[in-house]
Parts: structure tokens; sequence; C-alpha cells
């Protein structure tokens, strides 16, 4: 008894030459999102206990969430028109990753297992 078909996908040319389109897109987008949080981790992460008290401190930022990064979509669209062809479920799903990925990296997965730095 079969359980479940498995179909092979055969698109055209045009169809190949829009998806690795949207990959390239995507692609650069995870390494921009993932760029604004080591950027923001880099300038933020000194202990208080390890700070001379004459120091100088860095101009305070909010810290990228997911919530500040799937907003900032919108904008990307009005600045970079040739995002519009990429699906909104697509680039926030983009974000998540960012967001999984990230969070993975900082405390580990449910058995407090971390993985290696995000690329």
């Amino acid at each position: 008894m079969r359980v479940s078909y498995q179909y092979r996908l055969k698109p055209h040319q045009e169809q190949i030459a829009k998806i690795e389109k949207w990959l390239e897109l995507l692609r650069c987008q995870y390494n921009y999102l993932l760029g604004q949080r080591f950027d923001w981790w880099e300038t933020h992460r000194t202990a208080v206990n390890s700070c001379p008290l004459i120091c100088h401190l860095p101009e305070l930022s909010d810290r990228p969430s997911y919530y500040s990064q799937k907003q900032s979509l919108t904008q990307l669209k009005k600045e970079r028109p040739w995002y519009k062809e990429v699906q909104s479920q697509v680039l926030q799903d983009c974000v998540k990753r960012v967001d999984l990925a990230f969070q993975r990296w900082l405390s580990g997965d449910k058995n407090r297992k971390k993985s290696g730095k995000p690329r």
C-alpha cells in the first residue's frame, strides 16, 4: 500500500532563471541581516565588570530582533524594487531562519548544545 507519492519537478529555463535569481536575492538578504546582528553583538558585548571606569562607550542602538528586521522588509522593497519579485512570505522566512540560527548560536538548542557561529 502506498502512503505517499513522490513527484519530480521539471521547470522550464525561465523558471530555473527565476528560481536562481530568488536564491541569490535571499542569500544577499540573509547575509545582510546576519551582519546586522553580528555588528550589534560586537559593539555591545563588553561585560560591565571588565570595562574600565573611563572608557568610550559606543552609541546605544536597538538590538536587531525578529520583529524589527521583519518590519524593515517593507522599506527594503521600497528602496530596492527588484525585491518586489520575491514573495513576502519567502522574505519573512529568511528573517525567521536568521533569528533561529543566531538564537541557537547564543543559547543552544533544547538540549543546551550550542552550534557553531552562523555563516
